[in-house]
């Protein structure tokens, strides 16, 4: 038996498929910004804060890396109407990967903190700069240097793990796959098209990530 490929019948919806792709970074652009926010508050809590509150965080870090995201999905989306929290399928895929991306983050830019000599906080303290200042302008730009690296990898990974909100059919570029696959049964042409998606979104995003740390976070050289 010869499969005929039939890659126009997928290609006849590509509006599908671009709406599709643009849900997937407008999905994954606000998931990482609004966990960004999480992960620097959380890193401030876990190097600075109370006891009680770095407790906290070890519990909440510690249950998102070890628990499959698609349970954390089905949590959210299918666990909180149980107490009264009902949330659209998009609103639940967003809640869901702010979590994960947080906890993550949380990890990651604690390190990167640490990472800054004790010297250089103490000769801010000396200099009269107030905590803000000391973390803006002393621990912040030095700290991103340290982690860029892993902070865009989470951001790849971030989009890629958008796939698995099709489980609750929210908006997003597979979602839209499993659509076009169910009206065109054409299930490896579709899948084949979308996997070339996804590599293409990842591949523009790592240029457009070197481009920023060659421009804005090129550390000054020793010569």
């Amino acid at each position: 038996m010869g499969y005929q490929f039939e890659f126009a019948d997928v290609f006849a919806y590509w509006p599908d498929l671009l709406a599709g792709a643009l849900h997937t970074l407008v999905l994954s652009g606000f998931a990482m910004a609004i966990g960004m926010v999480v992960a620097v508050l959380g890193a401030l809590g876990k190097t600075s804060g109370p006891r009680w509150l770095q407790w906290f965080l070890d519990g909440y870090i510690e249950a998102i890396r070890n628990t499959p995201f698609l349970i954390q999905i089905f949590m959210i989306y299918f666990g909180l109407p149980a107490a009264g929290i009902r949330l659209s399928s998009d609103t639940a895929a967003l809640l869901a990967l702010v979590v994960n991306v947080g906890a993550y983050g949380i990890e990651i830019i604690r390190a990167g903190i640490e990472s800054i000599s004790k010297g250089q906080i103490e000769a801010g303290k000396s200099l009269g700069l107030r905590p803000l200042q000391i973390f803006r302008f002393i621990i912040l730009k030095p700290a991103i240097q340290a982690i860029y690296p892993s902070l865009t990898s989470q951001f790849i990974l971030l989009m890629l793990n958008s796939s698995v909100c099709s489980a609750i059919a929210a908006s997003e570029l597979t979602a839209a796959a499993g659509d076009i696959q169910s009206r065109t049964f054409r299930s490896f042409e579709v899948y084949f098209i979308v996997t070339c998606m996804y590599f293409a979104m990842s591949v523009l995003f790592w240029g457009a990530f070197a481009a920023i740390e060659r421009i804005w976070l090129r550390k000054p050289s020793l010569r």
